[in-house]
């Protein structure tokens, strides 16, 4: 049996440091030059050179304000703030490259359907199909305060009855609202678009009224490749009905296999093929010629970590504040808010053993280079190898790999990892197909979604493909 190819994202946020609070006062870290459109185009151009298949940009729509119950944390450390809009540097990306593809963070609960509909579909045919959709219901409160929706967000479950209910809608404006021949450019006729072939959806539910047409003509991919990261119940449900690739994390292949197996069997009940729904984690990487110049990078790194950023975004994260315990006392798991802090130290406990004592300052210390996700050490075989083991244990699909300093991390993962990927025949030499959707499936000349897709069913009177075509005539 031919090895499983690998995806391989660059993940990333239009921010400073990203998972990495603290390494933008390295010399050679370029993360505060988010605001410039080099940055980018620069970051693309690497990419594309070492094949990787997609920019996976995240978003938050508010700031980290958990920790010391204040902002000023994140804004002193620049965790996660500033962050620009993650949609503008995708064009910028685009116009220096011809295969790398991306994939762009947008809420469900703070923007109408059909506004992002159209969005979405502008990228898509400005990209010639490069997009993909991580589809997220949000978790700061401090958006849902900016936003309108007063001191609390809409509960959990409900923000995802809201969401399923948005999909249906953006389904049928993509995938419903113009046939594949309305637009007929007849010059002599002054007919660019036929309004026979223009339909409105007319959707009303319990939480949208949408009555249509879409406002953009079919893109190429009609739906961009729809992403989605959650974890819960709700979301693992969300995951297998609508996407095409979740975002995952956990601390080791162990712990991940079961929520994959779950995710990957609530997709074969909805009648789609398993293995068509390609679950990406996240992974990060400090990459070396040996594996003594690895940890000697690492320890570097760890002299700019901000422990103070890193707290404050596992606030925003976990929803629990550690500056009420004591810096350096262990974690009492009798307190208030210890489920989360408990379910948290457990995971740990397993990636990092050698710990001895649990407490606000170990745990910053453990999450300031790469966040919540494990960080590979060692030479560019020793992460191959570890990558393959999340490969063999969690039957995962690829890996969003997040960077500790940028464009070093990803200069490591270009001209050290990539080159032992492929000789090792588990990753691409060159990009197949045209579109995301050919990207990561695998298969070109087939960018629309796939036909076991539950979109197909969610859209009962989909509009027919037009009449087969020859030399420009219906049979």
């Amino acid at each position: 049996m031919a090895p499983k190819q690998l995806i391989l994202n660059a993940f990333d946020m239009a921010c400073i440091g990203h998972q990495s609070p603290g390494q933008w006062r390295k010399t050679g870290d370029r993360s505060p030059d988010y605001k410039d459109i080099d940055y980018w185009t620069n970051l693309a151009k690497l990419l594309e050179r070492g094949k990787i298949h997609a920019v996976f940009i995240a978003d938050v729509l508010g700031s980290y304000d958990v920790y010391n119950g204040s902002i000023d944390p994140a804004i002193r450390s620049a965790a996660q703030f500033p962050v620009h809009d993650p949609f503008y540097g995708v064009m910028a990306m685009a116009t220096v490259t011809k295969h790398l593809t991306f994939g762009v963070t947008s809420s469900t609960t703070y923007e109408q359907p059909f506004h992002l509909a159209r969005r979405f579909s502008t990228l898509d045919h400005l990209t010639k199909g490069r997009i993909g959709w991580n589809v997220v219901t949000s978790y700061l409160d401090s958006a849902a305060r900016n936003l309108g929706l007063g001191e609390n967000q809409i509960p959990h479950d409900k923000r995802y009855e809201m969401a399923d209910e948005y999909m249906t809608v953006v389904y049928k404006l993509w995938e419903q609202s113009w046939e594949e021949d309305a637009v007929i450019r007849d010059a002599k006729n002054d007919v660019f678009t036929n309004p026979k072939k223009i339909h409105r959806i007319n959707h009303k539910g319990e939480y949208f009224t949408v009555p249509g047409p879409h406002l953009a003509e079919p893109s190429p991919q009609r739906t961009p490749v729809i992403y989605q990261a959650g974890t819960s119940g709700p979301g693992k449900r969300f995951a297998a009905k609508h996407a095409e690739a979740i975002f995952v994390s956990g601390n080791n292949p162990e712990e991940l296999a079961p929520h994959v197996a779950e995710v990957r069997k609530l997709a074969a009940e909805l009648g789609r093929d398993p293995a068509s729904v390609k679950v990406i984690t996240l992974l990060g990487t400090v990459i070396g010629d040996t594996e003594e110049e690895a940890k000697a990078k690492y320890d570097d790194y760890k002299q700019y970590a901000s422990e103070e950023g890193a707290l404050a975004l596992f606030g925003g994260w976990t929803g629990v504040d550690l500056s009420k315990y004591p810096l350096d006392e262990e974690l009492k798991l009798t307190a208030a808010g210890s489920n989360a802090i408990q379910s948290a130290l457990e995971r740990w406990s397993q990636a990092a053993p050698g710990v001895e004592k649990w407490t606000p300052r170990t745990v910053g210390k453990h999450i300031a280079i790469g966040g919540l996700g494990p960080t590979i050490v060692g030479t560019a075989e020793q992460v191959a190898d570890e990558m393959q083991r999340w490969v063999d244990i969690a039957d995962v699909d690829g890996f969003n790999l997040s960077y500790v300093a940028n464009p070093g991390t990803f200069e490591d993962i270009v001209d050290k990892l990539v080159p032992v990927l492929q000789d090792r025949g588990v990753f691409q030499r060159d990009y197949v197909g045209t579109t995301m959707r050919e990207s990561i499936n695998g298969h070109p000349g087939d960018g629309r979604l796939n036909k076991d897709h539950p979109a197909h069913k969610i859209i009962a009177d989909r509009i027919p493909n037009p009449a087969p075509q020859t030399n420009g005539k219906a049979k």
